[in-house]
């Protein structure tokens, strides 16, 4: 058991409780500590649920991580329901199946036990079982009428942030397009951190979700929607997972290092709710849909060249400079090499006639909107021909 808690461990880096709440980020409890998920019972009991639905996929079964949040319900004579076939990159479909699965069980609490596509797949369930209707219904933000189940979030990877959003990203079935649904009633109640739940990933796994974690703050530190608290939440994040990256990438087992991931990609993840992303984002999501590559692998190729691109503002520029003493470019591609991330898109088979069609798809994108310099398509084909 190591003993840190998000206070010592912010601290040590010179951030402090001032203007850091750390057991509540925005509209989610946190609760964090290793082995903190085998005490679900205990925080689905402040509920009062009388069935739950478990929302996770077969990797998490097989890893064992569903055994302790099982025990714990059973313990507390908790009935629930089990959903294991969450998909990656969820679509409008996944959600409908689970959603088949609950519906008629009698469900009042929901929880999504994985990474950023069970928790995803969990909040989509809960929008169509209390609202009704599909998810195109709920594309955009505030779009649902009735109050939405508890629903209680346990992380196990270091990466989207989703804990700590209002925000379900679901892929149309038909077009493959990813839509952001948002709404603060899909916040979950309470956020399980543990950094135990992290530890049993493969190394690419551990690796591309930190490189999206890692995205997130540095996009949300410079978008157009930037608060004065989500700059803070962004260098939080950034300080803590630019620390621990390489440590969790070479020994998986370090918990101190999980620690850091699992706090920097929640912190990231309330950014991304006040702030939103940006570029990098919006040219990764079509090299996911068109070329499969994982989103963290693709965002991280991507943002070196959108972080060389916005510079040219000098208040971004000053922005990302108080993230790193030297070029922060040329760290996140350290970082891509550190983890054997390819970054270039030839590494990939990419060729320029790929160009146009991804510009495309990008120029289409709902996060390039915040991104503190327009992007429009020769920009993005400038920006992929600067990573071919």
């Amino acid at each position: 058991m190591i003993e840190a808690t998000p206070e010592t461990i912010c601290k040590d880096l010179g951030f402090h409780k001032d203007y850091i709440d750390f057991t509540h980020l925005r509209n989610t409890s946190i609760h964090f500590g290793v082995n903190e998920s085998h005490d679900t019972g205990n925080h689905v009991k402040y509920f009062n649920s009388s069935k739950v639905l478990i929302v996770t996929d077969n990797g998490i079964l097989k890893a064992g991580h569903l055994d302790p949040v099982v025990n714990s319900l059973n313990e507390y004579e908790i009935n629930y329901e089990i959903y294991t076939n969450v998909k990656e990159n969820p679509s409008t479909d996944d959600v409908d199946e689970c959603v088949e699965f609950a519906k008629n069980k009698s469900i009042d609490l929901i929880i999504g036990l994985g990474g950023g596509s069970s928790l995803d797949t969990a909040k989509g369930v809960n929008f169509i079982l209390t609202n009704g209707g599909t998810m195109h219904d709920y594309r955009g933000v505030g779009k649902a009428t009735h109050e939405m189940l508890p629903f209680i979030a346990i992380p196990t990877t270091a990466g989207t942030g989703s804990e700590c959003q209002s925000f379900a990203i679901i892929s149309d079935s038909a077009s493959h397009e990813k839509m952001a649904c948002g709404d603060l009633k899909a916040a979950a109640r309470i956020a399980i951190l543990d950094p135990a739940l992290t530890t049993s990933q493969p190394r690419h796994i551990s690796a591309h979700t930190g490189i999206d974690a890692i995205s997130h703050a540095v996009e949300t530190l410079v978008t157009k929607k930037r608060t004065d608290d989500s700059i803070q939440y962004s260098r939080l994040a950034f300080s803590l997972l630019n620390r621990s990256y390489e440590k969790m990438v070479n020994d998986p087992n370090d918990l101190l290092a999980r620690s850091d991931m699992l706090l920097g990609a929640a912190y990231a993840g309330t950014a991304i709710e006040c702030s939103m992303l940006g570029s990098a984002h919006a040219s990764a999501n079509p090299l996911t849909a068109k070329f499969s590559i994982p989103h963290g692998a693709a965002v991280g190729l991507m943002l070196p060249h959108v972080i060389k691109y916005n510079s040219s503002i000098e208040e971004i520029s000053e922005l990302y400079d108080s993230l790193s003493e030297k070029s922060l470019s040329n760290r996140i591609t350290s970082l891509l090499k550190i983890s054997n991330i390819p970054s270039k898109l030839g590494d990939y088979g990419i060729k320029n006639e790929s160009f146009k069609d991804l510009a495309n798809e990008a120029s289409g994108q709902w996060t390039g909107n915040f991104n503190p310099r327009q992007t429009e398509h020769a920009d993005f084909m400038n920006l992929y021909e600067s990573a071919l």
